[in-house]
């Protein structure tokens, strides 16, 4: 067997407002398996900023595991450890060279076109008419949950795009997330968070930055809302602390973003946790390509999680590669009469 690996920039349609600044441009790499005439593909979606594998090495590592593939799946994943998008990368590549059908990598109703899943749509930070138009578009698509992210903007325009949803829309009607990606100040959380539950939100995501656990389990025992843990996975990949976290913080649910936390393993060692716990959970992509969402939307579905789960993002850039993979009505489909891209697996070798 020989590995390659080859980097690729991904551009964003718009520039895609968050509370750590905009985005115009998102970095992934894959890795390119060959076996005889098989080949397998996986993608190490690393988010710079955010993926605790963002680090000067990264490049090296990556060139590392190829050089050392002959090691096989099961001991490389327990030299990564830190490298968690390689992980990942791995994990898929590994399946995908076994699959019969190009990415097809968990064989089921919705890989056979006779089954959805359900997905929130998503709306980017920006200027007050910016994200009425999103919300507005993201409606008449068919969503009946959207996630709105806060934290960028001052906090009374946010509150009162929320109401104009309201108005407009009672709770049954649309489900609503906000995401602060932790940009509220510990002190101020608490009464954010009161004015928040007035628009019958579903949940918010990470209200306060991650390693505050004490600070976090305060807020989750008091909350006027769900509150679901994301940033704070990141960096724990022991399943003690995985669970002495959870104990501790005792959350209402937590999002699994595989790029971030050790693909399917990892994620697999929370869902397992938090089910024991009586935590909430869904999943949720991390600006990959088409590759590695749909890597994770095949496993998602075996999940059978009804939820909406968080998988919209494969219309974001306009250099994606084409694929089966659609979304219709607030639904996640795939299309198998579509073929990916022509040439795609040729141009990624070489």
């Amino acid at each position: 067997m020989k590995a390659i690996c080859k980097k690729y920039i991904l551009d964003f349609r718009i520039p895609s407002g968050t509370s750590r600044g905009i985005l115009t441009k998102k970095e992934t790499w894959f890795i390119i398996l060959k076996e005889n005439e098989r080949i397998g593909i996986g993608e190490c979606g690393i988010l710079r900023g955010l993926s605790i594998d963002d680090r000067p090495d990264y490049e090296t590592k990556l060139r590392w595991t190829c050089s050392n593939i002959h090691i096989g799946l099961e001991k490389l994943i327990e030299q990564l450890q830190d490298f968690p998008s390689i992980q990942f990368g791995l994990e898929q590549a590994f399946l995908s060279l076994k699959s019969t059908i190009p990415f097809e990598l968990f064989p089921s109703r919705f890989t056979q076109n006779n089954a959805e899943i359900a997905i929130n749509g998503l709306i980017w930070m920006g200027e007050k008419d910016f994200m009425l138009r999103q919300i507005k578009d993201k409606i008449t698509q068919g969503f009946k949950c959207i996630k709105m992210k806060i934290g960028a903007i001052d906090f009374v325009t946010e509150l009162q795009l929320l109401a104009t949803i309201r108005e407009n829309f009672d709770k049954d009607t649309i489900e609503l997330r906000v995401d602060a990606n932790g940009a509220f100040k510990p002190e101020e959380a608490l009464v954010k968070l009161e004015k928040l539950a007035v628009y019958d939100l579903h949940s918010i995501e990470q209200p306060i930055k991650p390693k505050n656990w004490r600070v976090m389990a305060n807020l989750c025992k008091q909350t006027p809302l769900p509150i679901a843990l994301d940033e704070e996975l990141i960096g724990i990949s022991d399943v003690t602390e995985k669970r002495e976290m959870l104990l501790t913080v005792n959350p209402q649910y937590i999002i699994l973003k595989p790029s971030l936390i050790g693909g399917y393993k990892g994620s697999q060692e929370w869902i397992e946790i938090a089910k024991n716990l009586n935590i909430g959970w869904w999943v949720t992509s991390a600006l990959e390509s088409n590759i590695g969402l749909n890597a994770i939307a095949q496993w998602t579905y075996t999940l059978k999680n009804s939820m909406p789960q968080g998988l919209g993002t494969g219309s974001l850039f306009t250099n994606n590669f084409s694929s089966p993979l659609k979304v219709s009505d607030g639904k996640l489909l795939y299309q198998n009469q579509v073929t990916w891209q022509d040439n795609l697996i040729e141009d990624l070798c070489t």
